[in-house]
């Protein structure tokens, strides 16, 4: 029999969980795209608001304008917290907001600021959407045997979860610190899971407006570890003991065929810009395989549900350190476990897809949207195979949107040469100006030095060379990016770093940042966090679109290995983050 073993610091099937000081880093397993860097020139954001979203390719539009009315609320208000902490499932309810932190260690408030300040640029930053087909073949959920959280009950419903997060921020409008109309969002990486061209077009549509079917393989029904009959994971519309319903979890009938359902996004109202990550670069977000053999088996008829145990711990091991970079012991283990696997419906949508292919989908006219044509990436990206550029903000603020992933392998990041040189010179560009930095990986997970194969006489440079830089570059206001799945805002010298939780885990939230000169030679950044428009309380019978989104968040709080360390202390949520220029 398979013994379960249940750990809060899990290592999960996306976010392999690695203690770095007081901060976990996440990165993980599930496929995606390939790094590099590219010197491309974003076109300008057109204004605040924008046309109508243009739908993808897969059906009709979404309508103009939200199906439902939704409160701009933000976590000042009100934040989703369990109605009974005692329970085994704890249902969610609305609980108290998060007050504004004023930080002060980079310069010190003045009085009369709020009436002396100028806005220079408002925007959004969404990070570790995760888009995930739950039915792909190279999930690993397998590992769940030895880490409870290798899978995690909610995954099913990240499109409805990801749609709902838009209708709030089409809600919002607003900066709710200045009042500024929002200019733009921006996604700081991790936008898919498996590196599935199904999940691309997902990622694609949710943002820019259209309807989106969340299912591959058969499409009249689910085919997954949810009706597998593996008791190990949550089997929602049965009533028979498993793993999750020990911890509380309900039966609800009708989950899966609801959750394989389509499901309308309004696209964001406002121009959006795009951040790759190491899901949106690698296998199982990790490994770059040569081989093609993961590719091959991504669109295939065949998926494994459970290993042995030794096995399993044996995996988790060495994929939880990285260890695998060229996916050659996880493929050794598809290889023998052909007898174990189970058929299912092979879908050419699962295929990956590389760094070109995700270009090019950024850059088609139908995922326009609200703009800006190609979410930042440009012809340029094409001919130079890069995944870097810049892009306007506001008045003289400029983003640089930088892609930290190793093609050779390892959820952990870095730049290679090309790019940080590259990066020097667009700082010294903008010298006379202010610059936000983005990215997916933080400086405490850049540590993958490796060479990429295809570059091997050129060097990587890590975080600590990177935050080095930006020190020496008094025009650098703040560097935003994700990965680690939990709020973080660290003050170096002259710039903050603000790292945003995921919106996959638990409490699932965006952020709103808001830049303001000050008129005193201060500048004040505000960020507020946002969760998605979904109610707090949940109905176990209601099974809409928004029914649907409100469970999503519901389950990731009651998720095996769930915390609250994700939503960071409260100098890390809502805050005014003071510099001095």
């Amino acid at each position: 029999m398979t013994r379960i073993r249940s750990a809060v610091t899990a290592v999960d099937r996306r976010s392999f969980l690695t203690a770095t000081g007081a901060v976990g880093v996440s990165a993980g397993i599930g496929l995606a795209l390939g790094a590099g860097g590219g010197p491309g020139e974003a076109a300008a954001a057109p204004g605040v608001t924008a046309a109508p979203s243009v739908p993808g390719p897969r059906g009709p539009a979404a309508p103009a304008t939200p199906i439902r009315a939704v409160p701009a609320r933000t976590t000042l208000e009100t934040v989703a917290a369990p109605r009974d902490s005692a329970a085994a499932f704890r249902r969610l309810g609305d609980g108290p907001g998060w007050r504004r932190v004023v930080r002060e260690s980079l310069a010190a408030p003045r009085p009369g600021r709020a009436q002396r300040r100028t806005v220079l640029s408002s925007f959004v930053q969404l990070t570790d959407l995760h888009l995930v087909d739950v039915q792909h073949p190279v999930r690993t959920e397998y590992l769940r045997s030895q880490q409870l959280s290798g899978w995690r009950p909610q995954e099913a419903l990240t499109v409805p979860g990801a749609v709902a997060l838009i209708e709030q921020i089409n809600a919002l409008k607003a900066g709710p610190a200045t009042g500024a109309p929002l200019s733009f969002a921006v996604t700081t990486g991790d936008n898919t899971d498996n590196n599935s061209r199904a999940e691309l077009d997902w990622f694609l549509t949710v943002m820019s407006g259209g309807r989106i079917s969340p299912n591959t393989g058969d499409l009249q029904r689910y085919e997954g570890v949810q009706n597998s009959d593996e008791r190990l994971f949550w089997h929602p519309e049965d009533s028979r003991r498993d793993t999750d319903k020990r911890l509380g979890y309900p039966r609800i009938d009708g989950f899966l065929a609801a959750a394989i359902r389509s499901v309308n996004s309004p696209g964001l109202r406002i121009p959006w810009y795009s951040t790759v990550g190491n899901h949106d670069g690698l296998a199982s977000g990790a490994m770059a395989d040569p081989s093609g053999f993961l590719a091959e088996f991504a669109v295939g008829a065949k998926k494994l549900y459970g290993i042995p145990d030794a096995e399993a711990k044996q995996l988790l091991k060495l994929l939880s350190k990285g260890g695998d970079p060229n996916g050659e012991k996880l493929i050794d283990l598809l290889r023998r476990s052909k007898r174990a696997m189970r058929s299912i419906t092979a879908d050419p949508r699962r295929a990956p897809f590389g760094p070109r292919e995700y270009l090019t989908a950024h850059l088609d006219p139908e995922r326009a949207g609200a703009g800006p044509a190609g979410h930042g990436y440009t012809a340029a990206n094409l001919d130079d195979d890069t995944l870097y550029y810049t892009f306007p903000m506001g008045e003289n603020v400029t983003g640089i949107s930088l892609d930290t992933t190793d093609r050779g392998g390892h959820y952990t990041g870095s730049l290679n040469t090309a790019q940080l040189t590259w990066l020097k010179r667009k700082l010294a560009e903008h010298r006379d100006g202010y610059v936000v930095i983005f990215s997916h990986h933080n400086s405490w997970t850049m540590t993958n030095t490796h060479p990429d194969p295809a570059h091997p006489g050129e060097a990587r440079h890590n975080g600590d060379e990177v935050l080095a830089l930006l020190k020496r570059n008094r025009n650098v206001l703040a560097w935003v990016n994700g990965h680690s799945h939990r709020n973080s805002i660290l003050p170096h010298g002259s710039f903050w770093e603000i790292s945003t939780a995921s919106h996959i885990d638990f409490p699932q939230l965006a952020r709103v940042i808001e830049i303001t000169d000050n008129g005193d030679g201060t500048l004040s950044l505000f960020t507020t966090l946002i969760e998605s428009a979904a109610p707090h309380r949940t109905d176990f019978e209601d099974l809409s679109q928004t029914g649907l989104a409100a469970l999503y968040r519901e389950l990731s709080h009651n998720a095996p290995g769930s915390t609250t360390a994700p939503s960071g202390k409260s100098t890390d949520r809502n805050t005014e983050l003071l510099l001095s220029r």
